[in-house]
This record gives structure tokens, sequence and C-alpha cells, in this order.
């Protein structure tokens, strides 16, 4: 299927697939939001966590991280674990009352609170009022940074070239790649260079690389020789679930690159000379 007509039709008879209504951003940054550093990024890259930390607030604005949020429950939805997944939906809704934006450091899991928690509880009439105000509020980091935060970057460092991974999810439900395309695009010094297979899965998908472990590992074996073949000095990526696949396939054939969260590439690329490191 391609991205605006379904291929099955004749040419004369196609019909326009159904498109999103461009979403409305609010035309002031708020003071206050939550940040739903996501149950990998705790884990594996907390350093994206805190890094997605400074760049909100070098905008001025305060951050709230619940100490009690967990994992989105994709998981488990994704699985066909429909009850487990409401049961972790419900627990994350309680934490982020208030009415302040909830910015998530990952793509995939934005799209989980925007795009499935109503699906979850869409015969949960109270419920789904809960989830689809908080859908309305819910950023992916590089999204709210572009079209909230207006952000104007300068960067520091030295001249690099970049290639550019997105989730698949986060591509589809999010335009995740568009926003981090856009973001590296103010850094004078970095080029993104393009390379094969670039819209293509990594093969982690969660459990699907548990449960098809020769499929995923085809799949990812073909993305991370494709960007090497691109030339890139480094990988950027807004999901860590793929860093955390690309970069051991990355070591597995002993490939000289490395994945980066883009939060913690952009506070890196942008930091003055006053600035704290960490």
């Amino acid at each position: 299927m391609s991205n605006l007509f379904y291929n099955a039709a004749p040419q004369e008879t196609r019909i326009a697939a159904p498109q999103k209504a461009a979403r409305q951003y609010p035309a002031h940054k708020p003071k206050t939001v939550y940040l739903f550093g996501t149950c990998v990024v705790d884990l594996f890259f907390p350093e994206a966590g805190m890094d997605a930390i400074h760049l909100l607030e070098r905008e001025g604005i305060n951050v709230d991280f619940p100490q009690d949020q967990s994992c989105c429950g994709q998981p488990a939805y994704t699985s066909g674990y429909t009850e487990q997944a409401r049961e972790v939906a419900r627990t994350q809704v309680e934490l982020f009352k208030g009415g302040w934006p909830v910015i998530v450091t990952s793509g995939s899991c934005a799209g989980m609170f925007r795009e499935h928690y109503p699906d979850l509880f869409k015969d949960e009439p109270e419920m789904l009022a809960k989830v689809q105000e908080l859908a309305d509020r819910t950023y992916e980091l590089t999204e709210f940074l572009l079209h909230v935060c207006q952000v104007q970057l300068t960067d520091q460092g030295e001249p690099l070239q970049i290639a550019l991974h997105t989730s698949c999810s986060a591509r589809r439900e999010m335009n995740t790649h568009l926003h981090a395309r856009a973001l590296i695009g103010q850094l004078e010094h970095v080029e993104r260079v393009e390379h094969d297979h670039e819209s293509e899965c990594c093969g982690f998908g969660g459990t699907f690389s548990v449960r098809m472990p020769d499929i995923s590992g085809a799949m990812v074996a073909d993305k991370t020789q494709a960007l090497q073949a691109s030339g890139a000095q480094q990988v950027v990526s807004a999901d860590c679930g793929c860093l955390l696949n690309i970069n051991g396939a990355f070591d597995k054939q002993n490939i000289p690159l490395a994945g980066q969260h883009i939060a913690s590439f952009l506070w890196q690329r942008t930091q003055s000379k006053q600035e704290p490191s960490t």
C-alpha cells in the first residue's frame, strides 16, 4: 500500500486513504510539562532522559517527572494482551493529570498514548474521555521542540555527517522523521546523509525480535549495512528500542558506528561554553 492510494484498485478508481487533520499547536510555550521517559530510556539510556530535560529547561520550561511512571503498555498491546495493556494504561493516565503537556522521548510510545489508548478504552466512555484528553496534550520530544517551543539551534560542534533512523511506528503515527530532520537541518555543521532502507523497520519490534529472531536479525543486518554504506560518521534516532537493536548489531558485525538518541545529540551539539555538560 502506498502512502496515498490503495494500490490494489485500478488506476481510474483508486480511493485516497483517509488523511489526518493537521495538528493545531499552542501559540505559546507552557510554563511546565510532564516528561514521560519510557522504560527503555529509564533502564538503558538515562542520559537521553536527562538531556531531554536539559533541552526543555533551556527553553524556560519546568519539567515534572512522575517517579511512578513505567511502561506505556505497548508490548502488551501489540502482543494481544489487551487487558494487561489497559491495566498499565490506567496507571499512566492517573499519573499525568493536571493539563500539562506530556513530552515523550519516543515516537512509538507517544503514538501509544495518542493513537492506541483511545482504542483500548473505546467501550468505556468515562475512561475514553480521560485518555482522549491525555492524547490531545501528548507530544513526541522533537515535535514539541520544533512546533511548540519553535527552537532555534546554534551548532557548536565540528563538521559531522550523520544518518537518521526513525522507528517505523514513530514515522507512521507521529511523523517523527520530519521533526528530527527539521531540527538537524538547523545545525550548520551537520550533514544528514540518506541511506537505503531508511523507511524500513530495524527488526526490533519489541517482542517480534524474540519471537522471530532469524527474520529480525536479517532486517537489522540490512539496516546496519545500509547505514555503514551511507558513509555517515554517526547514527541518530529518536527511539531507544531501535538504538538497542541497531547498536547491538553494529557491535556484533564489528561496524565502527554507534547510534545516539537525538536528545543527547542535540544537547551536545548546541551547548555554549557557559552551559554544564551534564
